[in-house]
C-alpha cells in the first residue's frame, strides 16, 4: 500500500476506538475524519430523500411511450379460454358486490408491469376480500373456463404478474388483514395482500423483524412474494422462504380451499404441500394466507458502504467478512461503477465514497453494540490495511442506514430511468459472478448504452442488466441464447430470485432436466386440469 493509506487508516480506527470507549451514542463515522453523510441528506434529490421505492404505474412518466402489447412483441398464442360475458360480469357482481372493476383507466395500470415491457388487455379486475370470495370466482372460472391472473402489488420483473391476454385479473389488494401474531414466537399469521413495508412496519413494533426486504416493499404483497418465493435483502441472513413460511392457505383452480395455515416449527406429517405452492407463480393456486416465522429485532446494527479496486478484491472482503464477523454478517451487496453513475446521474444520488470500479454494502445485525462494533471494527481494519478496500463509510442511525441502502435498492429504479431494459437474474459460481458483464460489453459494444452488474454477491445472485434507447430485436438476439448458455455451461440458475414469468418461461431448460419439466408439467395438469391459472407462465409451452 502507499504511504497515503496508512494515515488514512490510522485517523479512522483511532475514531472509531474512542466512540467504542466511551460508549457515546455516536450515529455515524467516517474514514480519515472527514464526514461525507450530511451532503447526502441535504435537499435536492439527495441520497435519504426517498429510499423507499414504491413501484407503482401511478409514477409513470407523463411522456413514457404506450408499451407494445405482450401478443404482438412476443411470438404467443391465445389457448382456447371462454371469453367474459355480461353474464359473466354478473355473476361475479353477485360474488362481489362492488368489487368487479371494468373501468379502462383503472384496469390500464393493472395491464402493464412496472417494468413496462409488457402489457396485456384485460377487460375486468375483481378485488375479492376473502378467501370464500377467491373460492367461489375460481369455481366460477373453472366450470366456464375463464382464464386467471392473480395479482398482488404488481412488481415482479419477468412478466408473471400482469395478462398475457385478457385473462381476469384477481387482486389481492383488499386482502390485507393481519390475523395474528404471537409475540412468543415470532409468528405471523396474515391474509396474502399485506404489504411488506407494512408488515414490517408492524412486527418491528413488536420487537421482530420481517425475514425478507426487498427494494419494492412498499408496494409488494407478501402473497405474491411467497408465490415467487423472493429473495431480497437479507437472504443471507434468513435463508429463503422455503424455510420461514410456516403454513399457507391456498384456492386450488377448482374453488378448493387447502388450509395448511399451521404456524408449527415442525411438522413431519406427509408431504409438505406448501412448498408446492412457494415459487409456483400463481400457477397452481391462489395464496389467500400466509404463516410465517418472524425472527427477532437485532439491537445493534451497522451499514458500511465501501469502495473496491477490482472485483478480485470484492471477493476476498467478503471471504474475510464470513471469517471476523461471523454470526452478525446479515448482508454482502455490490455494485459495480455504472450501477453508481446510473443512480447519480438519473435519481440525483450522491456517493458517499471515492470513485471505485466496484463498491459493496456491509450489514451487521446483532444483539450487542458494543461486541458487534469490535468486530466490525477489526474486519475494516484488515481490508483497508491489506489494500482490499481504498475508501468506505459506515452509519448506524435509521436515516443514514436507509441512505446507504438507497444506493443500492434504487439501482432497478435508475436503470427503468435509462431506456428499455434487459434484465437477468442469474445464481453463478461467486467466483466467476461478474465475469459475464465483462464478456457482455466487449460482445455488444456499442450496441448497449450501459451494461451493469450488481447483487446479493452473499448469495452468488448476479442481477446482469443492458439497457438501449428503445427495444431492439438485434440486441435481444446477441443476448439470448448466449447469456442463458454461458450461465448453463457453469451449472448456473438462469433465475436466481426473481421467478420465470412470462418472460423466462422458456429458458427454464437451461437450469433443470427433462424428466424434472416433465414432473412440473405433470403437477399442473393435476391441480389446475384445465390450465386457467396464470397461462402463459413460468412453464414452458407445450407442443
Amino acid at each position: 500500500m502507499g504511504p497515503h493509506v496508512v494515515p488514512r487508516q490510522l485517523v479512522w480506527l483511532s475514531r472509531w476506538q474512542a466512540v467504542c470507549a466511551w460508549g457515546a451514542s455516536v450515529q455515524h463515522r467516517t474514514w480519515a475524519g472527514v464526514s461525507r453523510m450530511p451532503s447526502l441528506l441535504s435537499s435536492g434529490g439527495a441520497l435519504g430523500a426517498s429510499p423507499l421505492v414504491r413501484r407503482s404505474s401511478s409514477s409513470t412518466p407523463p411522456d413514457a411511450p404506450e408499451v407494445v402489447l405482450t401478443q404482438q412483441r412476443y411470438p404467443v398464442t391465445r389457448l382456447p379460454f371462454s371469453v367474459v360475458s355480461a353474464e359473466d360480469l354478473a355473476a361475479f357482481e353477485r360474488i362481489l358486490p362492488g368489487g368487479v372493476v371494468t373501468d379502462p383507466e383503472v384496469l390500464e395500470a393493472s395491464n402493464v408491469d412496472w417494468l413496462r415491457t409488457v402489457r396485456g388487455c384485460s377487460k375486468v379486475l375483481l378485488r375479492p376480500r376473502t378467501s370464500q370470495e377467491v373460492a367461489r370466482i375460481l369455481r366460477y372460472c373453472h366450470e366456464r373456463n375463464l382464464a386467471v391472473n392473480p395479482q398482488g402489488g404488481n412488481t415482479g420483473m419477468v412478466g408473471g404478474s400482469v395478462p398475457v391476454f385478457d385473462e381476469i385479473i384477481l387482486s389481492t389488494t383488499l386482502m390485507n388483514q393481519v390475523i395474528s401474531f404471537n409475540s412468543v414466537s415470532g409468528t405471523l399469521v396474515c391474509q396474502a395482500g399485506c404489504v411488506l413495508e407494512e408488515l414490517s412496519r408492524y412486527v418491528e413494533e413488536r420487537g421482530f423483524v420481517m425475514p425478507l426486504d426487498l427494494g419494492a416493499k412498499g408496494s409488494c404483497h407478501i402473497g405474491g412474494n411467497v408465490a415467487t418465493n423472493a429473495g431480497g435483502l437479507r437472504f443471507l441472513r434468513y435463508g429463503s422462504l422455503h424455510g420461514t413460511v410456516l403454513g399457507l392457505e391456498v384456492v386450488l383452480a377448482d374453488g378448493t380451499v387447502l388450509d395448511c395455515l399451521t404456524s408449527l416449527r415442525k411438522d413431519n406429517t406427509g408431504y409438505d404441500l406448501k412448498q408446492l405452492f412457494i415459487g409456483s407463480e400463481g400457477t397452481l393456486g391462489v395464496i389467500t394466507a400466509v404463516s410465517i416465522q418472524c425472527p427477532p429485532k437485532p439491537r445493534a446494527v451497522n451499514v458500511a458502504f465501501l469502495g473496491c479496486p477490482g472485483f478480485a478484491e470484492v471477493l476476498q472482503t467478503f471471504s474475510s467478512g464470513k471469517e471476523l464477523l461471523g454470526e452478525i454478517l446479515s448482508a454482502y451487496e455490490f455494485m459495480d461503477a455504472e450501477c453508481m453513475w446510473l443512480v447519480t446521474h438519473h435519481l440525483r444520488l450522491a456517493s458517499p465514497v471515492q470513485e471505485s470500479p466496484f463498491y459493496v454494502l456491509v450489514e451487521t445485525s446483532g444483539s450487542r453494540a458494543g461486541h458487534d462494533s469490535e468486530k466490525l471494527s477489526d474486519f475494516l481494519e484488515r481490508a483497508l490495511s491489506s489494500g482490499l478496500v481504498t475508501d468506505g463509510t459506515v452509519a448506524t442511525d435509521q436515516t443514514r442506514l436507509k441512505a446507504l441502502w438507497a444506493l443500492r435498492e434504487r439501482i432497478s429504479e435508475a436503470l427503468s430511468r435509462d431506456g428499455y431494459v434487459y434484465k437477468y437474474d442469474l445464481s453463478l459460481p461467486t467466483e466467476r459472478l461478474y465475469d459475464l458483464v465483462s464478456d457482455l460489453r466487449a460482445r455488444l459494444g456499442s450496441q448497449a448504452k450501459h451494461v451493469v452488474g450488481y447483487g446479493h454477491l452473499g448469495d452468488g445472485n448476479l442481477h446482469l442488466n443492458v439497457t438501449s434507447e428503445v427495444f431492439s430485436p438485434s440486441l435481444l438476439a446477441d443476448l439470448e441464447p448466449y447469456v442463458y448458455e454461458w450461465t448453463a455451461r457453469q451449472r448456473g440458475s438462469v433465475s436466481a430470485e426473481h421467478g420465470l414469468g412470462f418472460k423466462k418461461r422458456g429458458v427454464l431448460s437451461y437450469s433443470k432436466p427433462p424428466e424434472a419439466l416433465r414432473l412440473m408439467q405433470q403437477l399442473k395438469a393435476l391441480l389446475d386440469p384445465k390450465g386457467i391459472l396464470n397461462p402463459y407462465k413460468t412453464l414452458p409451452a407445450q407442443a
